[in-house]
């Protein structure tokens, strides 16, 4: 799909105010109603537009310790990496999991949890337990600087 300044300026807009009516679109990109929701619909079913989502405050719900842990496989296979991946999407705890290079890792998770027990349960519990896994290193944030940033359109 080739992108006009009409379409980036869409993206951009929704990314950062996502409840943003098609009116209220409208008038900020320069086009009328019709138009600006045909583009959208367009961004959707091209795949540029995911979805939609509220951004939740963690610690209000009580879930203070975030941690990213790096993950290390036995053996690197299509059906390890499967199973890996479908076990770790089981996780609700488990909010980002990235397949990596460039470490002594094979995945990055990013986890969030109530506390450092709550992280223990989940470490040695479950993470440890999945089939490959053969390393675990954390680094628990200390405060996140960037967060959800939108991308550049």
């Amino acid at each position: 799909m080739e992108l006009d300044r009409y379409d980036r300026h869409i993206l951009t807009l929704l990314q950062t105010q996502g409840r943003l009516t098609n009116q209220d679109l409208a008038d900020q990109i320069g086009l009328s109603p019709s138009p600006c929701l045909r583009r959208v619909r367009a961004l959707e079913e091209a795949g540029l537009i995911t979805g939609y989502h509220a951004q939740v405050d963690a610690r209000k719900l009580g879930l203070s310790l975030m941690a990213l842990v790096h993950i290390s496989m036995d053996r690197h296979t299509p059906e390890r990496f499967t199973n890996f991946e479908t076990a770790i999407s089981e996780l609700p705890e488990v909010v980002e999991c990235l397949l990596i290079t460039g470490q002594d890792a094979d995945y990055q998770l990013k986890a969030v949890v109530r506390d450092m027990d709550a992280y223990q349960d989940l470490l040695l519990n479950r993470i440890t337990r999945i089939e490959g896994v053969t390393g675990v290193h954390t680094s628990f944030v200390l405060r996140q600087v960037i967060a959800n940033r939108s991308l550049a359109a």
